[in-house]
């Protein structure tokens, strides 16, 4: 199994959009970055757990648990001329952009705040905590996971409003 972590913006889509959609199960699309989409497509697989971590909003941070439900297909929305996510440049014979469903399980006990995370050395490895990483998608060690698990029982040592 692998572990992962999807970044979405809350206003965009939240943890509480996920368990809201039927069977708790969405599609996650509109990923126009090649090393992401290579993740999707090629690396995750059904039953890989994922944070769910919100992103651009007052306290960023992992919100939940999901996992994924179906692996890398084609993303239906870079086909569509009205989708926010269209390309024109991609074929569905030839589909450039992939995407896959997760399925909700559970929200964080707390936020677990990105300022919190930086300041753990078990973490500095996280691509997340290093500077100029901005990718959507990115791996997490078990090692992470399960230091991140621990993480959000604690009290946060961080202001976490």
């Amino acid at each position: 199994m692998n572990y992962w972590l999807m970044k979405s913006e809350p206003t965009a889509f939240s943890i509480d959009d996920l368990k809201a959609a039927p069977d708790r199960t969405e599609h996650w699309d509109g990923v126009r970055n090649y090393q992401a989409r290579n993740m999707m497509r090629d690396q995750m697989k059904v039953g890989d757990q994922v944070f769910f971590y919100h992103s651009n909003c007052k306290v960023p941070g992992i919100v939940g648990l999901m996992e994924v439900v179906r692996e890398g297909y084609p993303d239906h929305t870079a086909f569509d001329p009205k989708s926010k996510y269209f390309d024109e440049k991609s074929d569905p014979e030839k589909p450039r952009w992939f995407m896959v469903d997760i399925r909700y399980i559970r929200h964080t006990k707390r936020v677990v705040p990105l300022s919190e995370l930086k300041e753990h050395a078990a973490l500095e490895n996280m691509p997340l905590v290093r500077k100029g990483n901005r990718l959507s998608i990115m791996p997490v060690s078990a090692a992470e996971w399960k230091y991140i698990l621990a993480l959000e029982k604690r009290v946060s040592s961080s202001a976490n409003p």
